[in-house]
């Protein structure tokens, strides 16, 4: 299997778990601490297996007048029921040497039988212990995906205690913690994994009973003194989980000896065994796996399982910020991809070459090149394209990145239809023996295609070094004339024109979190609806691009929430009043076209978001019709629609359609389309505008529709009508 494979199934193992697992983690980290206080009390005996049961007995002789039980329990505490010289009842933890007490048994701690509830079964009962017992095997399975995962990137086993290069904070240490911590996590994940299969009687519980036919002597019902008795000379204390003692003098009745692995009914009259039954080995596997997933049993053990808890919130939380900056950066193409002159191909794990990469772009739109930025892994056929350049890292040891794997492939399905000037830059570190191997991969693939025309020497990057990479800029600019900026400090620098700005609102809808709106004062910025704010949730410069609709002169963003989102996430927890640094980027290919003869905008989800400012800053009232699909009826939904009631009442709106997919409906955006196809035809023809807005998938298919179904008769295709500015789209 590939690598990749590999990082997807340790991926979604997490996502599927990680909430039980957080939850499982805090509590097994304090129920190991609270063993810990256990372990280390005045009241733990730890040379019990140097205490015979004789010892025992014959000390409590002279300070107990009888004695109904001795149990000895998984924390070494020997706990004596009986009565004294007195006729007194005596229940408390004594010294085996001595027979001294030593303390009361105090009632079980309130907050630790809660935390222990919440641990094993959820407060859901047997249901709880179900879903525990199946995250704890997820738990092995992330533990063993994981290491895989670690012997695939050091390319043999050999190397799996190797020396870490390290990249990151999350990724040294999440790499160095899950070596090291592998097997208390993995004995953790089985042992709890058994435990639920035990509790629900997955294994036999019937044990081999053994009678022994030795009759004891009837003749006389004198007891012998627990010296005399030989077994209990011979077994220690360390052995012993509990003794009964016989009730009367009464020849039928036995000491009952409960030991580690086994019951002995013993005769109080001969010492014999009377009879024996043996645990079963799953009764045997239980008690181990209980020792082992609580260290009940010793300290230091204790002591493992509670780091091992502590890091495996550790491991979620800097798994889930790795996956983060693994994940695809989205860029606003000004122009499609066949009509560019420029094409810029990124293969990036963690972003940083993403960064790069759409500075370049930047500067290139800029200076009214027709650029266009994607992963590798859409490279396709560029009809117009003059310059390919390619920026990638290099993953694990010499792998291409997970947004790159499939251009190898892509790259000899699809050849250029005309010579192409290529440049390849190579990121990666000296400290790997395969440095930039992919990049040199690459490089070498495309010399082979027939239509590629090289036109500087593989660049490489160690580190993300700055001005390595601006020397390749100035070797650029001396063989094309395009220029870019040679200076490292305009690619270090914090981004140009980020401005604070002032929360003016969060509203969050009381059925559903799961789109959410935000009402942000720009201060002195110009702006308008269909142009770009650039957020920075976080102190690295990392940008989220948001479509801005202008209402009452304040930005609004229509916002799908995202858990893990790195922006939804710190812009849904803003309050009024807080500020936030962003940056305004006009997008005039996305305004509102006041002079055409209708406009027709086409969303799904929150992609109605800049469609709105539009609507409401319609002042030449252009006759304007939304369509827009939703999963269901919600009450944002609601929102929008008593928003868009009072805009067709004001004169704003002519019209608007919105189809449910989840609902009874069951219908989409392009089956509003589809009813409504000659509106669409003539639309077009007489000097209308479609904008399209929302996820990239809905655009695809919307416009297939168009060609498919109301162009089916036409000349013109979707293609024809983006050419002429009369289909505009900003999709992601």
């Amino acid at each position: 299997m590939t690598l990749s494979i590999w990082r997807y199934a340790h991926l979604t193992l997490a996502l599927v778990s990680f909430i039980f697992l957080s939850m499982a983690s805090i509590t097994g980290s304090i129920l190991a601490f609270y063993t810990i206080k256990e372990n280390t009390s005045p009241y733990c005996i730890h040379d019990l297996n140097r205490i015979s049961i004789a010892q025992t007995l014959s000390a409590l002789q002279s300070t107990v007048q009888e004695i109904s039980e001795l149990e000895i329990n998984e924390k070494s505490f020997v706990k004596l029921q009986g009565t004294d010289t007195n006729g007194e009842e005596v229940v408390g933890y004594i010294n085996p040497k001595t027979g001294t007490i030593i303390g009361k048994p105090q009632k079980n701690n309130s907050f630790i039988l809660w935390v222990t509830s919440l641990h094993r079964s959820l407060f859901m009962h047997e249901t709880g212990r179900i879903l525990v017992g199946i995250n704890s095997f997820l738990l092995f399975l992330i533990a063993t995906s994981g290491s895989i995962l670690i012997i695939k990137r050091q390319k043999k086993f050999s190397n799996f205690f190797s020396k870490i290069k390290k990249a990151s904070f999350s990724q040294y240490y999440h790499t160095l913690f899950g070596r090291v911590l592998l097997i208390p996590i993995g004995i953790i994940s089985l042992t709890g994994s058994y435990l639920c299969l035990e509790r629900f009687h997955f294994f036999s519980k019937e044990g081999e009973k053994i009678i022994f036919h030795s009759p004891q002597d009837q003749t006389t019902t004198k007891k012998l003194l627990y010296k005399d008795i030989p077994l209990f000379s011979r077994i220690k204390l360390s052995e012993v989980r509990k003794i009964e003692f016989p009730f009367s003098d009464d020849p039928d009745e036995y000491f009952i000896l409960k030991l580690k692995d086994k019951e002995l009914t013993v005769s109080p009259l001969t010492g014999e065994v009377v009879s024996q039954v043996n645990d079963p080995i799953s009764k045997k596997l239980a008690t181990l796996s209980l020792d082992l997933h609580t260290g009940r049993t010793h300290v230091v053990w204790a002591v493992i399982l509670f780091i091992a808890d502590v890091y495996i919130l550790f491991f979620i939380v800097s798994g889930f910020t790795i996956t983060l900056k693994r994940g695809k950066r989205s860029f606003k193409n000004k122009y499609l991809p066949e009509d560019s002159q420029i094409i810029l191909l990124v293969g990036s794990e963690n972003g940083s070459t993403f960064n790069l990469a759409h500075s370049i772009h930047q500067q290139m739109v800029s200076q009214n090149y027709r650029s266009y930025i994607t992963e590798l892994n859409k490279y396709q056929v560029y009809p117009k394209a003059e310059y390919i350049l390619i920026l990638t890292s290099t993953y694990g040891l010499g792998d291409a990145p997970s947004n790159a794997r499939k251009f190898e492939t892509l790259l000899k399905e699809n050849p250029q239809n005309q010579n192409v000037k290529f440049s390849v830059v190579g990121f990666g570190s000296k400290s790997y023996e395969d440095y930039c191997l992919f990049a040199k991969t690459v490089d070498k693939q495309i010399k082979k295609e027939a239509w590629s025309e090289p036109i500087l020497d593989l660049h490489t990057v160690n580190d993300q070094s700055i001005d390595e990479f601006t020397t390749w800029i100035k070797e650029w600019n001396n063989k094309t004339g395009i220029k870019l900026y040679a200076d490292a400090k305009f690619y270090t620098s914090k981004p140009k024109n980020r401005i604070k700005m002032k929360i003016e609102e969060v509203y969050i809808p009381n059925d559903s979190k799961e789109t959410f709106i935000v009402q942000i004062n720009p201060g002195k910025q110009k702006f308008t609806s269909g142009d770009i704010l650039a957020v920075y949730p976080c102190k690295d410069n990392k940008e989220r691009y948001y479509s801005i609709a202008k209402v009452n002169k304040s930005i609004q963003l229509s916002i799908k929430y995202y858990p893990s989102g790195l922006a939804s996430e710190y812009l849904i927890n803003r309050k009024k009043g807080d500020t936030i640094y962003g940056k305004i980027i006009t997008n005039t290919s996305f305004h509102f076209p006041e002079k055409a003869e209708k406009v027709v905008m086409i969303a799904n989800g929150t992609g109605i978001g800049p469609f709105l400012g539009m609507i409401d800053q319609n002042s030449t009232k252009v006759k304007t019709y939304l369509y827009c699909g939703f999963r269901q009826r919600s009450e944002m939904v609601d929102q929008y629609i008593c928003f868009l009631k009072e805009q067709m009442n004001q004169g704003y709106l002519e019209q608007y359609n919105f189809s449910y997919s989840s609902d009874t409906e069951n219908k989409y955006v392009m089956d509003l389309i589809q009813n409504d196809r000659n509106f669409f035809v003539n639309l077009l023809e007489e000097g209308g505008v479609i904008m399209i807005c929302g996820v990239l998938q809905m655009q695809l298919e919307v416009e297939k529709v168009l060609d498919e179904v109301v162009f089916v008769d036409s000349l013109k295709k979707c293609n024809d009508y983006k050419r002429k500015g009369q289909i505009v789209t900003d999709c992601y």
